[in-house]
């Protein structure tokens, strides 16, 4: 009921109609300008005052804004359960994925310690959790392995063989990823320091997820070897996810089948209680820490087995207890490496402010995207000297954090603890876990990125552009790898944006009766045009890519089309200007001849006029008077012989008149002909409704000029509405309002323009004494 009356409320309004003239005076709009001059611009950073500092700190180091009002009472639990609930997820997550980048596990503990607690004091999220992120890691592990392949690594053995220095091999590793990870940091940070956060828009969520959909491919297609322990040789460049693939298949029947088993047993067992934990998520107070179960599970079977030695399984290794000195990145890696620091910075930006800002509003609070840059930046540079590479948020762990009852960043800081004591003190009791056990848990994490396949189906029946954006970048990155992959899918992400806007919807609408509501006549069947008025609408800024086809549509729409009215009216001046010329001429004879006759009447006047006097003396003597001179003058002046008020050479006789009669009706004729062609519904007046344009520039400018001029030119009147107050400024600026185009042209709805026009039209028709046509009569102000 409560729906249904607030569906039949309704409104009146009494008004006079605004154009842009009469808002200016009834809104007074204001006429002076509140922006700073260039030299205040340039000051107002520079000013300092204890206010300001504190503002600047606050914003640069947010943890001092937040920490001093931590409540122990009601945070402190919940981020004690939640650290520890994390940090038992970093310790298989961090040595899992350290094997994604071609690194020793022991460098993913690294990176799930130090960047974590960088992340504390600069990050604005409190939920996420940064560290290993899978997609980040297999983008780091082309680069190490394509500038540290093992056949740069080859020595010969005892026994003539050769072998790969592993140990050599790992630190070149290391020193690649390390300056990898510090580029992209400073990447980072200088994005955010210039505020350019708002570059991850361009990114869109479908762009997004079709990446890491396709990332997720190649790291599956990655940790398949250790599944079945043989060893394919590495590809790079385009096509190399499938020419791997087809190796591995080869190379299956060389599959160990002792690998193959430790893997589909720890697969099963983790598939398994993952499903538990998500059925009773509700009802588990913590989830079953089964990664680290299985880790501790497989190392202790491994161990006490002794796999490695019956069975030669492939084992982490050593795992080195203490943490290493600092070091300072190679720099000489930076020039070989740059394109792909960009390519992690973005992708590892996208990742982590999109997850950020999905708890932000959720729980209510704001995140600031230019400080999540800096934030993640400064993660990822101070990571780098203590041989940690690159980050991100990882959705798994952020969600373990979220849902176990974490309530702020302080979580981060106990994960990082137990990942501190797992490095100095426990680290070395897993130098006996398989890799395969670690391959596993990489395959069960991808299971939140394979379910973006479900995207196909829902893109299909939402939007066909985002569909299509989606299996371009899913397509691309599977095929060109991931850093040409995701360049192909912004450059063609941007394509879609620019053809959106280029080609938009273009509407005729009409008015809703009874109300002041305007309407695309293709959509509503209830929306009628208003007779002599076209209302046409763009549903997109008009602007220099799609403005000349804005004025071809109109042409379409409105069914005028101005080139072939102006070229006929040109030639029908042109003919009018020879008739004229040809009448000019006719009139010229007609005058000479008319010149001649009245000075033989003049002659023949004055041999009358001697003749009267002659007689008029006569009489005078006689005493009678004859008034012969009157009237034959007036009889002369009736019949047009002479007029001694005017000049000789006489230009317009009374046939001359006739003809000029004639010839303004034919050129009213004409006229009216060419409004038939022009209007075929009689139509004298065109409204642009350009509410949806947020900016206009010079080829606006101009093509809106052209159209007017035009239009004005076969007696069409054209009118803008719905111009919001930032276009008006910029039309004023560029000096689109003349003697013309006066802004009493522009008006505020489409609604003011029609009643404008309605009222224009009633008075041209009153004034000619004509009846008012009934459309005009029920037209409701």
């Amino acid at each position: 009921m409560e729906e249904k009356d607030l569906q039949s409320v309704e409104y009146f309004v009494k008004r006079e109609v605004l154009d842009e003239l009469c808002l200016d005076e009834v809104a007074q709009k204001e006429t002076w300008s509140t922006k700073l001059t260039l030299g205040d611009q340039v000051k107002e950073p520079l000013r300092c005052s204890v206010p300001r500092l504190k503002h600047i700190l606050l914003t640069w180091v947010p943890v001092l804004s937040w920490l001093p009002r931590y409540s122990i009472r009601e945070n402190a639990l919940g981020d004690l359960i939640s650290g520890c609930s994390v940090g038992i997820m970093h310790l298989p997550q961090g040595m899992a994925y350290a094997l994604l980048a071609s690194l020793r596990p022991v460098y993913g503990l690294y990176t799930s310690l130090f960047p974590v607690l960088v992340y504390f004091i600069f990050g604005t999220s409190r939920h996420i959790s940064i560290g290993t992120f899978a997609v980040i890691s297999i983008m780091v592990g082309s680069v190490t392995e394509r500038l540290a392949p093992d056949s740069n690594f080859i020595v010969n053995g005892t026994n003539g063989t050769e072998t790969v220095d592993i140990d050599k091999r790992d630190a070149y590793r290391v020193q690649v990823a390390c300056s990898l990870t510090v580029l992209t940091g400073i990447f980072q940070i200088l994005l955010g320091v210039v505020r350019f956060g708002f570059v991850v828009t361009y990114l869109s969520e479908p762009l997004i997820r079709g990446y890491t959909t396709g990332s997720a491919c190649h790291v599956c297609v990655s940790q398949l070897k250790y599944l079945f322990g043989i060893t394919p040789s590495r590809f790079t460049g385009p096509l190399s996810l499938i020419y791997t693939v087809l190796d591995i298949c080869s190379l299956l029947p060389q599959t160990q089948v002792p690998e193959l088993v430790v893997s589909l047993v720890a697969l099963a067992v983790l598939i398994v209680v993952k499903e538990i934990n998500d059925c009773y998520r509700q009802k588990l107070p913590l989830p079953i820490p089964i990664e680290l179960v299985v880790v501790i599970a497989a190392t202790i079977i491994t161990h006490f087995c002794e796999l490695p030695s019956k069975y030669n399984i492939d084992v982490v290794g050593e795992i080195p207890s203490g943490l290493k000195a600092p070091r300072a990145p190679d720099t000489t890696f930076f020039s070989g490496v740059i394109g792909d620091a960009f390519a992690v910075a973005i992708v590892g930006f996208a990742i982590n402010i999109s997850l950020s800002k999905t708890f932000g509003l959720k729980y209510g609070y704001k995140v600031d995207s230019n400080q999540e840059l800096v934030a993640l930046g400064l993660s990822n540079t101070i990571g780098g000297f203590f041989h940690c590479y690159s980050v991100t948020s990882s959705l798994s762990r952020s969600l373990v954090q979220e849902s176990t009852g974490g309530k702020t960043q302080v979580a981060g800081v106990i994960s990082s603890i137990i990942v501190l004591i797992t490095v100095l003190k426990i680290g070395p009791l897993f130098e006996d876990l398989p890799k395969a056990v670690l391959s596993t848990i990489v395959f069960v994490n991808l299971k939140g990125m394979f379910k973006q396949f479900m995207d196909v189906s829902l893109l299909w029946k939402t939007n066909k552009v985002d569909l299509l954006v989606w299996l371009v970048t899913f397509i691309s990155t599977i095929v060109l790898n991931l850093d040409l992959g995701l360049a192909v899918s912004v450059a063609f992400s941007m394509l879609t944006f620019i053809f959106r806007t280029q080609l938009p919807r273009y509407s005729i609408l009409g008015n809703l009766p009874g109300t002041e509501l305007y309407l695309d006549t293709d959509t509503y069947k209830e929306a009628k045009e208003i007779p002599g008025i076209k209302i046409f609408r763009s549903s997109a800024t008009i602007y220099y890519t799609n403005a000349e086809m804005f004025l071809e549509v109109l042409q379409e729409k409105t069914g005028i089309e101005i080139g072939k009215l102006l070229s006929a009216k040109k030639k029908r001046d042109a003919k009018q200007k020879r008739r004229q010329e040809k009448e000019k001429k006719k009139t010229k004879k007609e005058a000479k001849k008319q010149s001649l006759s009245c000075t033989f009447s003049l002659k023949e006047s004055q041999m009358n006029i001697e003749t009267v006097s002659e007689r008029t003396k006569g009489e005078r003597n006689g005493n009678s008077v004859d008034f012969s001179m009157t009237e034959t003058a007036t009889d002369g002046l009736h019949k047009g012989q002479m007029n001694l008020a005017y000049e000789p050479d006489i230009t317009m006789s009374d046939s001359d008149s006739a003809t000029g009669s004639d010839h303004i009706t034919e050129f009213s004729r004409h006229g009216d002909e060419e409004k038939k062609r022009a209007c075929k519904s009689g139509t004298h007046s065109i409204i642009l409704d350009i509410s949806t344009t947020s900016f206009v520039d010079t080829v606006t400018v101009k093509t809106l000029k052209n159209i007017f001029r035009d239009f004005g030119e076969v007696d069409l009147d054209i009118y803008l509405a719905g111009c919001q107050a930032c276009v008006v400024e910029q039309l004023e600026a560029a000096d689109f309002f003349s003697a013309s185009i006066p802004k009493s042209r522009l008006f505020i709805t489409v609604h003011d323009a029609v009643l404008y026009i309605r009222k224009k039209q009633w008075k041209a028709y009153f004034v000619l004494g004509q009846n008012v046509p009934r459309t005009t009569q029920r037209l409701k102000c």
